[in-house]
């Protein structure tokens, strides 16, 4: 295509937008930009026509989780449009994200046009690749080049279409010259409101045929990681194993389902009167040191559920064995020998009970009594944050008979990056009401995400704030016996721990809250948090509560205790049953 035939900024980019509402994109995240308005200006036309829903963010990081959000919520790619320069950059938090997580994000990244690079032009800067090996599918589209094709490769491949390869983001770096901005006479299409898409169609729950009774009997353990969903619930029931499940795994409900299950590990150990034979693991598996321990001991047989390729590992770099069908599963899992299941129950049972009681005896709430709460209260989506949050729900959240909401979590690379805003994206993606457990800095890191702008849609967001002035989960790690021995102790390392792991702070949530434009409430008792949890939410809210963590450490010892010596009774009891 000579010069003289080159498309114009704003055909090129309406030519890109059209290609990419037909493959199905219908949300796009705008951050404003001067290089990037032919594509803004082809959009506003769009939404203008219903075809799309835009909002707006001016933080690029936060609007690339806001994308991320979207497409987890609807199942289908967002877009995210920058301008040229450090913005892109911003991106690549979201972007690594998407990556490990297998989400279909793309990323609309505008240029300056071929002459201008290397010239010093002002945000100017080689944007191709940027993302390396995060992103499926990298192109660059010369400034007045048709970016059809790009484009409908680019969205093949960020749905995991090429062979062998999981879902997962893409970059179309796109070039414009100048004009900018439209022909004079031209204007939007006539505004009949924007086009809302929703897509959310609640939490599952799946039936598979009961296990044949020729299958052998083996003490196997159905371990459900991140984003296994309902069919691993549906297996662990049809083959009457106990289920392992994590709360994102949205499979953590059921007759099977084990509530404290990382404490009970060790009473199914290799030395103990019931151990485990096998594991069967479906999802990603990553919040705890126990389960870990149990995939790496070697006399464990262990298999992993790929129907599909995953991204989150590579192949020949875990020892499960991955299998791709449900009645080759079956076979390598067998059926639950005879009161294998029982065991694991009543077990969990006994764990829960003498979890609950030493949470109630505690006087002000604590990270998994509140867990437990929101687990329980929470209802359309809820959004787990990483750190504590997420790993307090799976210590206390008690399985339910049905799921009662579709579980969140950032868990591709588990940061506490763009938390707020993934919640935001989640809440508008799925127009459910939404609710965001996470830990003060977690908020803090995300606090520019409450920001929206004038106009913008405001989605049905519950955010609870488990506020205790500092980075709690460093105190369960190796790091807290340094705290626990005092800050003077061990040649001063507690101090350094302390300032450099807990990153103590004084922020004031609630001005926070009320700079922001948001409804802000403070629960000081769990009955308190329900009370938050049940009453009715129109647009966003933040409930805080605030608790001392340097007691957790102490905490979490006597919910150990008290868990081991009630299971450890009630085993023995069930085994002088037997």
């Amino acid at each position: 295509m000579t010069s003289q035939d080159s498309l114009t900024s704003l055909a090129a980019a309406r030519i890109a937008v059209a290609t990419l509402l037909d493959a199905g994109v219908r949300h796009v995240v705008v951050s404003p930009g001067s290089r990037s308005a032919p594509m803004a200006y082809a959009l506003a036309e769009a939404e203008a026509a219903g075809r799309v829903t835009l909002l707006v963010r001016i933080d690029e990081r936060s609007a690339g989780f806001t994308a991320l959000g979207l497409t987890l919520s609807t199942g289908t790619p967002a877009a995210v449009l920058t301008t040229s320069g450090t913005a892109v950059g911003n991106l690549l938090p979201a972007v690594m994200e998407a990556n490990h997580a297998a989400v279909p994000l793309v990323v609309l990244s505008a240029d300056r046009p071929a002459e201008l690079h290397g010239t010093g032009a002002n945000q100017t800067t080689l944007q191709l690749d940027l993302f390396g090996e995060h992103v499926r599918f990298a192109v660059d589209v010369p400034a007045g080049d048709n970016p059809q094709r790009a484009v409908r490769t680019a969205l093949h491949a960020a749905s995991g279409a090429l062979e062998g390869t999981p879902p997962g983001p893409v970059q179309l770096n796109l070039a414009f010259r100048e004009p900018l901005v439209p022909e004079p006479g031209e204007a939007l299409p006539g505004r009949e409101g924007r086009g809302i898409f929703h897509y959310d169609a609640g939490p599952e729950v799946l039936e598979l045929p009961a296990a044949s009774e020729e299958l052998p009997e083996r003490r196997t353990v159905v371990l459900a990681g991140h984003d296994a969903g309902a069919v691993a619930e549906a297996f662990a029931r049809s083959h009457g194993l106990p289920l392992l499940a994590e709360p994102s795994s949205n499979a953590r409900f059921g007759p099977n389902a084990v509530g404290p299950y990382r404490l009970l590990l060790e009473h199914f150990s290799a030395d103990s009167a019931l151990p485990i034979e096998r594991v069967v693991v479906f999802g990603r598996p990553t919040l705890s040191r126990p389960v870990a321990a149990l995939l790496a001991r070697t006399e464990v047989a262990t298999a992993l559920y790929e129907p599909v390729p995953v991204a989150w590992y590579e192949h020949g770099r875990r020892r499960e064995t991955p299998i791709e069908t449900l009645a080759a599963l079956g076979e390598f899992a067998g059926r639950g020998a005879a009161g294998w299941l029982d065991a694991w129950l009543l077990a969990g049972a006994a764990a829960q009970h003498a979890l609950d009681g030493v949470l109630s005896a505690e006087a002000l709430p604590t990270g998994p009594s509140v867990a437990a709460t929101v687990w329980e209260h929470a209802r359309g989506r809820l959004v787990l944050g990483s750190s504590n949050g997420i790993r307090d729900v799976d210590l206390a959240g008690q399985p339910q008979p049905a799921p009662l909401a579709t579980v969140d979590a950032n868990r591709g690379l588990a940061g506490i990056d763009g938390t707020i805003a993934t919640a935001t994206g989640i809440a508008i993606g799925s127009g459910r009401e939404t609710t965001l457990l996470l830990g003060d800095v977690t908020f803090l890191h995300d606090a520019g995400s409450l920001l929206l702008g004038t106009g913008e849609p405001e989605p049905d967001l519950r955010i609870v704030v488990l506020n205790d002035s500092g980075g709690a989960i460093f105190g369960l790690l190796e790091h807290g016996a340094f705290l626990e021995r005092g800050v003077e102790a061990d040649g001063g390392y507690g101090t350094a721990v302390e300032r450099l792991f807990a990153t103590p702070h004084t922020a004031d949530i609630q001005a926070l809250a009320r700079a922001y434009g948001v409804a802000y409430s403070l629960a000081g008792t769990t009955a308190e948090l329900t009370t938050a949890l049940t009453a009715p939410l129109k647009g966003r809210s933040i409930v805080e509560v605030r608790t001392d963590r340097t007691g957790l450490r102490a905490l979490h010892g006597r919910i150990k205790a008290a868990v081991g010596e009630a299971a450890g009774v009630r085993l023995d009891a069930w085994y002088r049953a037997q």
